[in-house]
């Protein structure tokens, strides 16, 4: 049965599957957005866990205690919570120094479930470091067990996002591609990736887009966006969101910036953040300042996913000059926002962004095509107008609750899979 024919059965066949185990050991889905381990992984983690709730199933969250006077349970929304698990030190560590915490995250997460008299049906891992304690989560409640890596090393280095790749991380991805019962990716980009890089046949994958909170994000009157915010009604706005890492590309942004011709009234919005990318924004403001824009460039910090979506609508075009993105969760608000996206054409931005029709796709470190586009659309009212309707109805196939559809589908057809043929004692799910 595929996703697609297999649908309609699933929605008129009572599902076995009742409470779902999701992990994000590394970071929490409520965290703000924009700092050093937070971004699109922790909108979808919170999004689909409440679609999967309005669906009808039951999740539970796991994250790892970084706050020791964090409840241990936080009410999400209905039918989903939040449990923080103790796993290392309560505060916040790298997430490259994380590996030896994870049979200490999946103990604490059966102690939870045992002292609740809890039983999941399935486990869904989001990240290496939560597939490996996920593992043991599914072996220990004979579950399958589902992972969307959203990153992974090989790729990373492959397409030269990544210098260096830690072994642990890499060993154990090679290991959990086969391991898992199945792998969700957010493109057929990234799943012939899997196929080209691990060797991982495409029936072993699933690939579900994320969907866009097109409540939250939908066009809105730009005016009254910048009254809200304080930005002048008559600036005309690029902005960038995300985490501020070298990857990003906000060099080659500031340096497109320095090369436009279309520079009165430019303002660049850096939305993003924390006390660790002190270093990157020092390295930023730098090279703004040797081009001669440090005073077209304002770095705003961390906002909310509620914030966001107004800084979108008071943007005229959203950039994202990544090296690599495995979907641009980003590109897909701003569009669903009505706001054109100029990004790399790499990775899933090159799916998300249709060229010349939402937005434009430019070779990756390409300041000057970037300079020329940007220019291109500061400079036509009418084609940014144009291109941000047609992005707005792009986004309307991009829906959380077809994705919760088609993940319940997933689970289904895995759970009873798991029924009808047993796995031998002692096998990996």
């Amino acid at each position: 049965m595929t996703l697609a024919n297999g649908l309609h059965a699933a929605i008129a066949a009572p599902t076995p599957v009742r409470r779902v185990a999701m992990i994000s050991m590394h970071t929490s889905p409520l965290a703000p957005l924009g700092g050093r381990e937070t971004g699109g992984m922790n909108v979808y983690v919170r999004a689909v866990s409440a679609a999967l709730a309005g669906a009808g199933l039951r999740v539970d969250v796991f994250t790892r205690r970084t706050d020791p006077f964090a409840p241990e349970v936080e009410a999400v929304t209905d039918g989903v919570r939040l449990v923080h698990v103790e796993a290392g030190p309560a505060e916040r560590v790298e997430k490259e120094e994380m590996d030896g915490f994870a049979d200490d995250f999946a103990s604490g997460v059966l102690a939870f479930a045992a002292a609740e008299g809890t039983e999941y049906d399935l486990v869904h891992s989001h990240y290496w470091l939560s597939a490996v304690a996920g593992r043991v989560l599914a072996r220990a409640w004979d579950a399958p067990h589902v992972a969307m890596f959203h990153t992974l090393a090989d790729v990373k280095l492959a397409v030269g996002y990544s210098e260096y790749e830690p072994d642990a991380r890499v060993d154990a991805e090679r290991m959990l591609v086969h391991d898992v019962d199945r792998v969700v990716v957010a493109t057929d980009h990234e799943m012939r990736l899997l196929g080209e890089l691990y060797g991982v046949p495409a029936r072993r994958v699933a690939v579900i887009p994320p969907g866009v909170d097109r409540e939250r994000f939908r066009p809105r009157d730009r005016a009254a966006a910048r009254a809200e915010l304080g930005i002048d009604p008559a600036a005309r706005i690029l902005l960038a969101a995300g985490r501020i890492e070298a990857p990003k590309g906000l060099d080659v942004l500031i340096g497109a910036l320095g090369e436009m011709t279309e520079r009165e009234g430019v303002q660049l919005l850096v939305i993003g953040g924390d006390d660790r990318s002190r270093a990157e924004v020092a390295r930023l403001r730098r090279i703004a300042e040797d081009a001669g824009v440090s005073d077209l460039v304002r770095f705003v910090g961390s906002v909310t996913h509620e914030q966001i979506g107004t800084y979108y609508n008071a943007a005229d075009v959203v950039v994202m000059p990544s090296r690599y993105e495995s979907f641009g969760l980003v590109a897909a608000e701003a569009m669903a926002s009505g706001v054109p996206v100029v990004a790399s054409r790499v990775g899933g931005l090159a799916s998300t962004v249709a060229d010349g029709v939402t937005g434009y796709l430019i070779p990756w470190r390409s300041p000057d095509l970037f300079a020329r586009q940007l220019d291109r659309l500061l400079g036509d009212e009418a084609l940014r107008a144009r291109m941000g309707e047609d992005a707005a109805e792009a986004m309307r196939v991009y829906d959380w609750s077809s994705v919760a559809t088609q993940l319940a589908d997933l689970y289904a057809h895995l759970v009873r899979d798991a029924v009808a043929v047993p796995a031998p004692a002692g096998s990996a799910t």
